[in-house]
């Protein structure tokens, strides 16, 4: 699943595509036509992420919601659009740009309420200007639940997903399975920061770079990642490899189905 920083891309995008447009939409795909027929003709105002939640606002107060899921993902281009391929659920397009929507997990109309709602029921995001990293601290000190489940808890913080929640854990020395309870204040002020420039460093850069410069391949002489997600980190996906920093053996264990990686020695808490 796409993390935060590639949905505010996406946001930018789109808006660099068609923000003061009027744009055409349809639901080849059919599972979209409704929503579909009600955006067409209208004028995209604006776009904007929060945490994995991609919102268009459209003039008339209509709000098109997209959360990309598992298998969610865009395409876009200049000109006129192709023919469509495969279930297209959403295709947007105006005199300039076309965009296509495939798979998400939401496709859908809100009104303003329910943008209200969707905004309440997400923890604050690192990468906006309006996040009180407060609020999610008042979850976390009173929260017995291991820290990084709550890092990845998007009602706790919004847009944190698995690489950026194990690496920022690495980088504060915090085993990952610390309660909540047990972080200090003085401790969760540095963890947010870092989430902070990790994330606006992968807006930048469209991949995610954890690693300092002191421990990257060209300092270090240490062969460079090869890995799909791209980018240089120090434990997410390297279990039994040797750390960066002290060369201990990288473990990995679950918690709630999902993998986590951590450096017993780095981490040791």
């Amino acid at each position: 699943m796409p993390e935060g920083h590639t949905i505010h891309r996406l946001a930018a995008r789109h808006a660099e595509l068609f923000a003061g447009d009027k744009v055409h939409a349809d639901s080849p795909q059919g599972r979209f036509a409704e929503g579909a027929a009600r955006l067409s003709g209208t004028v995209l105002d604006g776009t904007e992420a929060y945490g994995k939640h991609l919102l268009h606002h459209y003039a008339g107060e209509l709000t098109l919601h997209v959360h990309l899921g598992l298998y969610g993902k865009f395409a876009d281009g200049a000109g006129e659009p192709p023919a469509p391929v495969g279930q297209v659920r959403l295709r947007l397009h105006s005199d300039r740009n076309w965009l296509e929507l495939r798979g998400p997990t939401a496709c859908e109309l809100l009104t303003p309420p329910e943008v209200a709602a969707l905004r309440d029921r997400l923890g604050p995001d690192p990468l906006r200007t309006d996040a009180d990293p407060d609020r999610a601290y008042a979850r976390i000190r009173r929260s017995p639940t291991p820290l990084a489940a709550l890092l990845l808890d998007q009602s706790v913080v919004a847009g944190t997903g698995l690489i950026f929640v194990t690496e920022a854990l690495f980088r504060a020395g915090l085993p990952p399975l610390l309660p909540g309870r047990d972080l200090s204040t003085a401790g969760w002020v540095e963890l947010w920061a870092d989430l902070v420039t990790l994330m606006t460093r992968a807006v930048e850069r469209g991949r995610i770079d954890t690693v300092r410069d002191a421990d990257l391949p060209e300092v270090t002489g240490r062969a460079p990642r090869v890995d799909r997600h791209g980018g240089e980190v120090y434990v997410y996906r390297r279990p039994g490899a040797p750390c960066h920093v002290c060369g201990t053996e990288v473990s990995r264990g679950t918690l709630a189905g999902r993998n986590l990686y951590w450096c017993p020695t780095c981490q040791a808490g």
